[in-house]
């Protein structure tokens, strides 16, 4: 499954915060790298074992990443930072 992530503004920058609950398998972008629209982010296995991925809903640059591979996160958890 894909799962499109819309950031959310956060003062000056945007945030990229997680839909499900789970373990990050594999990120596939890095800090300071620009993505486009529809480009996957990481991968997050659910609490079923399915592997889910997270897909940008715009274009942006990635400011910084909030988790590293084998993090657990919970919906609404930080991921990563995007300059707006």
């Amino acid at each position: 499954m894909i799962h499109e992530i819309i950031p959310h503004k956060w003062g000056k920058e945007e945030i990229v915060t997680s839909p499900i609950y789970g373990k990050v398998e594999e990120i596939r972008v890095k800090e300071g790298e620009m993505i486009i629209e529809g480009q996957h982010l990481l991968a997050i296995i659910n609490d079923k074992g399915t592997l889910e991925y997270l897909a940008t809903g715009v274009s942006s640059l990635i400011d910084s990443l909030n988790v590293a591979s084998g993090d657990e996160v919970i919906r609404g958890d930080v991921l990563l930072f995007l300059k707006g």
